[in-house]
């Protein structure tokens, strides 16, 4: 039989993203403040640094976090409580449902293109 256990079958920088993501809810990371090290982090839950970078970059797209090249990562914002989303959400308007929806999106969409300037940024700086 199986491990009496359970088993977290999630990708790990999902688990690393999500352990992350409620230490900003509950304020052990607080807004304004730098995360620890990629290193420390890689190190504390035995992973390459790679796969920190991918929930960092989870994080940073979700708008909860601040990356530079060679700089703290710092936390810019606390992700939205799930009980009163889901609270909320059953309330708001089909109208507000939309927008909100279409809020999310663009918050995607701006993350993946700041991402996109840094990177260029970084190849361009000694031009």
């Amino acid at each position: 039989m199986g491990n009496p256990r359970s088993v977290d079958r999630r990708k790990p920088y999902v688990r690393i993203a999500d352990d992350l993501r409620a230490g900003i809810a509950s304020g052990r990371y607080p807004v304004g403040e730098a995360l620890p090290p990629a290193g420390e982090i890689a190190e504390r839950y035995g992973v390459a640094k790679m796969t920190v970078s991918n929930a960092l970059t989870v994080l940073r797209d979700e708008g909860l976090i601040q990356t530079r090249q060679g700089s703290r990562t710092t936390v810019v914002a606390k992700p939205d409580a799930p009980a009163e989303a889901e609270a909320d959400h059953e309330e708001r308007s089909e109208e507000f449902q939309i927008i909100f929806g279409q809020l999310q999106e663009m918050r995607s969409a701006i993350g993946h293109l700041r991402a996109k300037i840094e990177a260029l940024d970084e190849r361009t700086k000694d031009l």
